[in-house]
């Protein structure tokens, strides 16, 4: 493990860039780590910025002696979305994978993604339960999951995540390094959603690919970043404000 590792870019000596963000994630960061240290190969890096965690996090993350993690302590809290900006910064791979702390990998994640990726600026693929149920859609819908026969309806998917039907999820979600270019830096006002920022970046510019395999088993608790319990109509009002605040500077960005 490396420990502070600066700001890099681009680098051809790395191939895929897995970035994670953690705080207060003591209880199954390991787990995870262990799942995506399985599929990397000797060209690949692990990038954690921990979010100035109070518990033991930091002491499980530089417990794996493995030099393809590059760890970065963050002297104050800045929230979830800060700190995976600040390890997308960080990361030097052709291909960057999301994932949080508390997920498990499925395997053959990364290869199915590569693949996808090597055509595609953004591919998302699906997730289930720790204990192998499927999502539920906020209207019922089961398994709540995304269509590779929908990726080219890009309209289509631009309004489905605006309604929030949509799952993309930044656990199941891969980008090209082209996309850091023009989707980051993020927007200050943008302090949540920074998968759906991505999801709507695939989509606006025609270069989305849906992957019908499972990623990721999804661990549901009250920390989660994506609280299990149903938002209220206010939250829910903001939230969608903030998407479509989003698809306009994308817009803007994407025209330049």
């Amino acid at each position: 493990m490396v420990d502070g590792a600066p700001p890099a870019g681009a680098s051809g000596d790395v191939r895929v860039s897995v970035c994670m963000a953690t705080y207060n994630g003591e209880a199954w960061v390991g787990e995870q780590v262990g799942s995506v240290l399985a599929q990397l190969g000797e060209r690949d890096e692990l990038v954690v910025v921990d979010d100035a965690s109070t518990d033991g996090t930091v002491d499980v993350l530089r417990s794996f002696d493995d030099l393809r993690i590059r760890l970065t302590v963050a002297e104050r809290n800045r929230g979830y979305v800060a700190t995976f900006a600040d390890a997308l910064a960080r990361s030097r791979g052709t291909y960057l994978l999301l994932a949080d702390q508390d997920d498990v990998w499925t395997p053959g994640r990364l290869d199915v993604m590569t693949a996808a990726l090597a055509d595609h600026d953004v591919v998302a693929g699906n997730l289930r339960i720790m204990d192998g149920t499927d999502l539920t859609g906020p209207f019922g819908q089961q398994p709540w999951r995304l269509d590779p026969a929908d990726s080219q309806h890009h309209a289509r998917n631009v309004l489905g995540i605006l309604a929030g039907t949509r799952p993309y999820f930044g656990c199941a979600m891969g980008l090209r390094r082209a996309v850091l270019e023009r989707a980051t830096p993020f927007p200050p006002y943008l302090t949540e959603s920074h998968d759906l920022w991505f999801a709507l970046y695939g989509n606006v510019t025609g270069s989305v690919q849906h992957l019908s395999d499972v990623l990721v088993r999804r661990r549901l608790h009250e920390g989660n970043a994506s609280t299990p319990r149903p938002r209220g109509p206010g939250q829910v009002v903001r939230s969608r404000l903030l998407l479509l605040r989003c698809l306009v500077e994308i817009v803007r960005r994407t025209r330049r």
